[in-house]
């Protein structure tokens, strides 16, 4: 089963249980989808979902940091609700220790590549390669913190 379809089977669920909290988060999420389907005329694959989740989550972090830096305690509820929701159809993350790792592979990948050592003015390319390989499975500030590391090192 596509990411797609279980999200479409929790909305019914969410609705045959009256849950409306997260029956109004998930359609929020097909909203989202549907918006990206129709505006690029594409069919969406589990990547470019979990893309979409990643976006929202972000939104809702940002929201709650605000909501609550201005003590609005119930909006921030909500957005803190709405993220627990999301963050279920996220697949499992990489912990600090194995993005470190990937990225180190990544870097020294493409210094035999290029047939010298990674730059500081390589971060482009190293980002490039590495939003490649760990988009959805990693938090990309996490990633560019050790990408920074790794080329400073």
């Amino acid at each position: 089963m596509s990411l797609k379809e279980q999200i479409t089977d929790d909305m019914k669920t969410a609705m045959r249980a009256k849950d409306s909290e997260r029956l109004g988060t998930i359609r929020l999420l097909l909203a989202a989808m549907k918006q990206k389907e129709v505006d690029e005329r594409v069919e969406l694959d589990d990547a470019a979902v979990v893309a979409i989740v990643d976006k929202l989550i972000k939104q809702r972090k940002d929201s709650l940091q605000a909501f609550t830096q201005a003590g609005r305690t119930d909006l921030a509820d909500k957005e803190a609700s709405e993220l627990k929701v999301l963050e279920h159809y996220l697949p499992q993350r990489l912990g600090p220790d194995e993005i470190t790792a990937e990225v180190k592979a990544i870097v020294a990948a493409l210094a035999a590549e290029l047939g010298r050592p990674v730059a500081q003015g390589d971060m482009g390319k190293v980002m490039g390669a590495v939003k490649a390989k760990l988009a959805g499975k990693a938090e990309m500030g996490q990633v560019s913190a050790a990408v920074k590391a790794a080329l400073a090192g």
